[in-house]
Order: C-alpha cells, then sequence, then structure tokens
C-alpha cells in the first residue's frame, strides 16, 4: 500500500510540471514541433518500459485490425488533445491555459453518456453546470478586455478537454492493453507530427538544454507519470488513489507562480475550486472513480 501512494505521488509530481514545462518550450517552438519531439521520447520510454517488463510480447497477439483501432483511438488523446492544449497554452496565461483544460474529467462524462451509454443523471448535469460556471469565473477578469488570443486559447484548450474526454471514454471500452496502447499512440503521434513539420519545414534539432525540456515533457510527464499511475491503482485501494490525482491542478498553479512569475489573481482561484467541486459532483455517480488519468 505504501508503494501505490509512492508511485502515485511521483505521477502527481510529474503531472503538475506539464503546464510550465511546456510553456516553456513553446516559448520557442509551435505546438507540432512540441508534440512531435515530446511524442518520441515519450514513445521510446514506454518501449523500453514494455520490453523490460515483458509486456512487449502482447504485440503478437494483435493483428493489423487491432493496430489500426489503437491508432485511431489514440488520436484523440495524444495528437489532439496536445495540439489543441499547447496551441492554446501558447497564447494565454499558463494558469488560465492549464485551468479550462482540466474540464477533461467532465468532458469524460459526457462522452461516457453517449459511447459507454451510461445513464444521464441529474447529479451529472448539475456537475456538468458547475464545472463550466468555474470557466465563466476564470475568464471573468479577461472578459473585461475582450482579448482576442485569451477567448481563441480558451476554445483550443476547452477542444482539447473535450478531445481528452472522448479519449479516456474510448480507452473505458477497449479491451487492449494499457501500455502496449499508449506505447502505439504515441508512435503515431510522433509519426503525425512528423509529416506536418515536414511539410511546414519544421523539423529542428534542440539544444542541450531543450533537449531535456522535451525529455522532462515526454519521458516523464506523458510516459512515465501515466505507467506509474497505473502501477498505484493496481497496488492500492482504487477509490482513494484517484482522489489524489486532484492535488495535481492546485501543485501545478503553485509551479506556475514560482518558475514563469504569473500572476494569480482572485478569478483564477474560485475558478479552478468550482471546477474541481463538479468533478466531486459527479464521482458521487459513480460505484468507482475512473482509473484514467492524466
Amino acid at each position: 500500500m505504501k508503494k501505490a501512494y509512492i508511485f502515485a505521488a511521483i505521477s502527481i509530481f510529474f503531472w503538475s510540471t506539464a503546464a510550465v514545462i511546456s510553456k516553456l518550450l513553446l516559448n520557442n517552438y509551435d505546438s507540432f514541433q512540441v508534440l512531435w519531439a515530446s511524442a518520441f521520447f515519450a514513445a521510446i520510454a514506454l518501449l523500453a518500459v514494455n520490453i523490460f517488463t515483458g509486456n512487449i510480447k502482447n504485440l503478437k497477439h494483435y493483428k493489423l485490425k487491432d493496430y489500426l483501432k489503437i491508432a485511431l483511438m489514440g488520436i484523440p488523446g495524444t495528437f489532439l488533445y496536445y495540439v489543441f492544449y499547447y496551441s492554446g497554452n501558447a497564447i494565454m496565461p499558463a494558469s488560465q491555459a492549464f485551468i479550462i483544460n482540466y474540464l477533461w474529467p467532465i468532458m469524460s462524462v459526457v462522452f461516457a453518456v453517449i459511447i459507454l451509454k451510461e445513464k444521464l443523471t441529474l447529479r451529472k448535469i448539475l456537475a456538468f453546470i458547475i464545472s463550466f460556471m468555474g470557466v465563466f469565473i476564470v475568464m471573468a477578469g479577461d472578459l473585461r478586455q475582450i482579448d482576442p488570443n485569451i477567448i481563441l486559447g480558451a476554445v483550443l484548450c476547452f477542444l482539447g478537454a473535450v478531445a481528452y474526454g472522448l479519449f479516456t471514454a474510448l480507452n473505458q471500452k477497449s479491451a487492449y492493453d494499457k501500455r502496449i496502447s499508449m506505447m502505439i499512440n504515441y508512435f503515431v503521434t510522433f509519426a503525425l507530427t512528423t509529416v506536418i513539420n515536414l511539410a511546414n519545414h519544421n523539423l529542428f534539432l534542440p539544444n542541450l538544454t531543450e533537449t531535456a525540456g522535451f525529455v522532462w515533457n515526454g519521458m516523464l510527464n506523458m510516459a512515465t507519470a501515466s505507467t506509474l499511475w497505473i502501477i498505484a491503482l493496481g497496488l492500492g485501494k482504487t477509490a482513494k488513489i484517484s482522489n489524489l490525482a486532484y492535488i495535481t491542478p492546485f501543485l501545478s498553479l503553485t509551479w506556475i507562480a514560482l518558475i514563469l512569475k504569473e500572476e494569480l489573481n482572485v478569478f483564477f482561484i474560485i475558478g479552478l475550486i468550482i471546477i474541481v467541486l463538479g468533478i466531486f459532483v459527479q464521482l458521487k455517480d459513480k460505484k468507482q472513480p475512473a482509473k484514467a488519468a492524466k
């Protein structure tokens, strides 16, 4: 049980740094470039994990149609999600981008109703309304200035949340090995962004400092955190471990304030609290919290 909490804590720490690391990388590169390099390191890390654990042998059980299905199901979560979120994060404060993007747990509930045919209850509708009230509060200060970049950034981050919500529902429906499917997803994302960056003549060789940032973002934020989270859920009580994930956004805001020196105004804090409140409201409708997290 102690190991479960240690693995969960490591995952939460890495996830909490994602907004800061991606914002720093986006100062020099666009969203497709950041995703290209990060997905490469994530795929390599997951390949190493699957080889080390012997899990790689599961690949021989899959047919071509299985690989195609895994690739298509992964596009919303490892490609579209990051493209939208990185694009939004590049043009608005990291704190706002991260908070709006944290609508993904509520969007996963929406897609669970649509795709998994879960029952739509009054509690779920209330949770949806509460979380969107949180977003409006986060935006309240900047809406007075009507900054087009802030509005566009908010829309992009919301679309990222929608994409990841769709991914979590598809992932719950899938019976494929999660570590294998995530590895394939990141290799597919790397391939897609390679084509896009080649077409835009945007391939590059990062310097040593930038490489360290991409390694952190890909190997640690994307691959290691997700793998350790799955292990933690397997070792401990799912409900207790899953609830720890809600430390992530508050810890992330701490890093944003300390490292990026962004001012965290009262709208951001209240809005985030309300969004998380909405997430907790819908959790009461479930027998167990979803095992997918990020």
